[in-house]
Formats: C-alpha cells, sequence, structure tokens
C-alpha cells in the first residue's frame, strides 16, 4: 500500500484565516466529519453553480467574497436587495442565492471549507479568482 503525499505547504487557505474572523469562535460544536445534510446542501450548491451562466456565477463570486471577508467588500445582493421591487417575484436563481446563504450560514466552518474545496475540483479557476479577490482585500475597512 503507498503512502499518502502530504499536503502540500501552498495548500489554499481556509475561510477562517483569509478573513480573521471565526463565525463559530465560542460555539461548542465539535469540528467533526462533514453531516450527510450539509454535503447534500453542498452537492445541491455545485450542481446548480454548473448550470450558471457567467454573470450569474460573478454575482455567486461577490456573495462568497461577502460571506469571507465580511465588512471588506459590499456585495452586489445586497446592493440590489436595497432596490428590489417587491411586487416581482424572485427568478429561480435568486431562490438559490438565498437557499445558499440559508445553508452556508449553518454550515461548520470545516463543512464551509470543504464546500470550497469540492468548489475548487469543479473550477480552480473560478476558485483562484476567489482567492485573489479575497487577498485584494487586504487592509481595507
Amino acid at each position: 500500500m503507498e503512502d499518502f503525499p502530504s499536503v502540500a505547504a501552498d495548500s489554499p487557505p481556509s475561510l477562517e484565516r483569509l478573513s480573521g474572523f471565526s463565525p463559530s469562535a465560542g460555539r461548542l460544536r465539535d469540528s467533526g466529519p462533514i453531516s450527510y445534510l450539509s454535503l447534500q446542501e453542498q452537492r445541491c450548491v455545485l450542481s446548480w453553480f454548473n448550470g450558471w451562466n457567467q454573470s450569474q456565477r460573478e454575482r455567486f463570486l461577490q456573495d462568497l467574497l461577502g460571506k469571507a471577508v465580511p465588512g471588506k467588500v459590499c456585495t452586489l445582493l445586497d446592493s440590489l436587495s436595497t432596490l428590489q421591487v417587491k411586487d416581482k417575484l424572485p427568478n429561480i436563481f435568486e431562490c438559490q442565492l438565498r437557499l445558499w446563504s440559508q445553508w452556508f450560514g449553518s454550515w461548520r466552518e470545516d463543512e464551509r471549507n470543504h464546500f470550497l474545496h469540492m468548489l475548487e475540483e469543479q473550477d480552480p479557476i473560478f476558485v483562484d479568482h476567489f482567492y485573489r479577490s479575497v487577498a485584494g482585500t487586504a487592509g481595507r475597512d
């Protein structure tokens, strides 16, 4: 049986390390294996991601950035939510983003990182753009 190679020193940072803030700080929750429910939610979001066009992926990127570095970026979704006309029903994509936000908020830090790794396997260029965008927020307050 072969030994697995060790993790590279240049492995991507976790969302917690990127933001310098842990939303799970102070919680008594153990970081164990990814829950079945969280895994199914993540697979669902990745399935949606596959069907999104470029502008929808850009909106998702902005939302993901807002979650990774809260307070450092004004997300497009935040801006748009203040302009929404209440008579208009949300489209499928907007419903997907709302579910994504609810699910992401319920995931532990390790589950969030797992999602990011799954997304990176699916679209490494998108995740690379995400990391570069996060790095671009350094020093902003």
